[in-house]
C-alpha cells in the first residue's frame, strides 16, 4: 500500500489527501499553520464544502488520514501550496520552493513527487527538479516527477476532482504513467498525458480564458449602460447563436485563480500577451465602475449608508480571495461614505460585517449586491423596504428579480 504525504492542507490538498484516505491509502497531511491544523481536526476546515468535511472527519478517524506540520518518509509527495501574485504580477513559488526543498532529505528512490500548484509554464523542471536532485536523486532515473493542474469549482470541490477530466504532465513517460495509475484511484474523468511544460500552461490557458470572455461581456456592461441598453437581454440573445457564449459581466474578478493566473502569462511573455493584459485591466477596473454608479445613484442624499452585501468572491462560498467587494468597500469609505457589510459565510475579512441582513438594511440609502449568495436573491422586496431610507438597489450579478423590487418602489440599477 502506497504512503502519500500531501503537503499543503487548503483548498485543493486537504480534499486530495481526504479522498486518497478515503480509498484506503495511508496520508500524511503536513500544513505550516497551525490553526488550520486545529480546524481540520475539528472538522471546520472549510464551510462551504460539507461534503469534504464529513470524509475528512471520516479518515481522520479511520487513522489513514493524519495530520502533521513536518513531511515523512512517503512514496509519494503531493505539493499543494499557495502560489499568491507578487507586486510585480509575477509568481510568487516561496511557498512551492520551501516544500520542495522540505522533502530532499526523505525523498527515496522510486519515489513519485508531484506539483499540484497552479505555476508559470518550467515550474517545476526549471525551479522544483534542480531542489529535489539535492538528494543525489536524478528525476527521470531515481524518482519520478510530475505536473497535476487541478480544476475545480468551489462549492462542488469534491465532485470535480472527482468526476472532471484531467491532464498531467511528466517529465518522462513513466512518470505519467506512475501518476495516471496514482490518481486512477478516485478520478472517474478522462486522463490525458503531456509534457511538464504544456500541462502547467494549460491550466494559465484556461482561467485566462474565462478572464478575456469576462472583460469582453464588462466592456460590452459600459458600452450598454452608455446607450441605455440591457446588458443582460443582449447577452441573452447574443448567447442564442450556437457559436456564442458569452459569460456574465460583473463587479470584478476573484479568487485565486482567474484573478491571478492571466498574470503568469503575462510575465512570462508580456510583450505578447497584449489582449490579456488589457483583458485584467478591464476586469480590475469593475469595482471602480460599480462605485461610479453608486455615486450617481445616491446624488442629493445627504450622508448616505451603502450597505454592501456579499464579500466572498462567488455565491455560497467563504472564500473573499481577491474579491471586489474590497475595492468597492475601500473606495467608497475613501469617499466618506458609512459603509455597511454583510456576508453570511466569510469568516475573516478586512471588515466587520453586521450580525445579519436586516441590520445591513436598516437606515440604508443604497444596496449594493456584490455576491449572489441565495440570501440575496431571495431578499424580499417588500421587508427590504421598510428598513431603508432610500429605495435604491444596485444588483451587479443580475440576481434579483427587478419587476418585484421596482413594484415595491425601489430604483432597481444594474452594472
Amino acid at each position: 500500500m502506497k504512503k502519500i504525504c500531501v503537503l499543503g492542507l487548503g483548498y485543493i490538498g486537504l480534499p486530495i489527501a481526504s479522498l486518497f484516505a478515503t480509498y484506503g491509502l495511508k496520508v500524511t497531511g503536513v500544513d505550516i499553520d497551525k490553526e488550520n491544523i486545529e480546524s481540520i481536526r475539528k472538522g471546520k476546515a472549510l464551510a462551504s464544502e460539507p461534503d469534504l468535511n464529513i470524509m475528512t472527519a471520516a479518515a481522520l478517524k479511520s487513522g489513514n488520514l493524519i495530520t502533521s506540520n513536518k513531511p515523512t518518509e512517503a512514496d509519494v509527495f503531493i505539493i499543494a501550496v499557495p502560489t499568491p501574485k507578487c507586486n510585480d504580477n509575477s509568481c510568487d513559488l516561496a511557498s512551492v520552493i520551501h516544500a520542495s526543498e522540505s522533502i530532499v532529505t526523505y525523498l527515496n528512490r522510486d519515489n513519485l513527487v508531484i506539483l499540484e500548484s497552479t505555476v508559470p509554464p518550467g515550474t517545476t523542471e526549471e525551479v522544483v527538479k534542480p531542489i529535489l536532485e539535492k538528494s543525489g536523486l536524478h528525476a527521470g532515473k531515481d524518482f519520478y516527477l510530475a505536473h497535476c493542474p487541478e480544476k475545480v469549482l468551489p462549492g462542488k470541490i469534491l465532485f470535480e476532482l472527482v468526476q472532471n477530466e484531467r491532464v498531467f504532465g511528466g517529465i518522462d513517460k513513466k512518470s505519467f504513467e506512475e501518476t495516471k495509475k496514482l490518481y486512477s484511484t478516485f478520478v472517474k474523468g478522462k486522463i490525458y498525458g503531456t509534457n511538464l511544460k504544456t500541462a502547467e500552461f494549460i491550466k494559465l490557458i484556461e482561467n485566462s480564458y474565462r478572464d478575456v470572455n469576462i472583460a469582453f461581456a464588462n466592456e460590452l456592461a459600459k458600452i450598454c449602460r452608455k446607450l441605455d441598453m440591457d446588458i443582460w437581454e443582449s447577452i441573452w440573445f447574443a448567447n442564442r447563436h450556437p457559436r456564442v457564449n458569452i459569460h456574465n459581466p460583473g463587479p470584478g474578478v476573484g479568487g485565486h485563480c482567474i484573478a491571478i493566473d492571466p498574470w503568469f502569462i503575462v510575465n512570462k511573455a508580456h510583450e505578447l500577451s497584449k489582449l490579456i493584459t488589457l483583458a485584467r485591466k478591464i476586469n480590475d477596473s469593475m469595482p471602480s465602475y460599480v462605485v461610479s454608479i453608486v455615486s450617481e445613484a445616491i446624488k442629493g442624499i445627504e450622508n448616505p449608508t451603502i450597505s454592501v452585501l456579499g464579500a466572498a468572491y462567488k455565491a455560497e462560498i467563504e472564500d473573499p480571495r481577491n474579491s471586489p467587494a474590497r475595492e468597492i468597500i475601500n473606495l467608497l469609505k475613501k469617499m466618506n461614505f458609512n459603509v455597511k457589510v454583510y456576508d453570511p459565510y466569510v469568516k475573516n475579512f478586512e471588515y466587520a460585517f453586521e450580525p445579519n441582513i436586516d441590520a445591513a438594511l436598516k437606515d440604508s440609502s443604497c444596496i449594493i449586491i456584490v455576491t449572489d449568495h441565495n440570501i440575496f436573491k431571495e431578499m424580499s422586496p417588500e421587508r427590504a423596504a421598510r428598513l431603508v431610507k432610500d429605495k435604491i438597489l444596485i444588483d451587479t450579478r443580475n440576481c434579483t428579480d427587478r419587476e418585484n423590487w421596482k413594484k415595491s418602489g425601489f430604483r432597481w440599477i444594474s452594472i
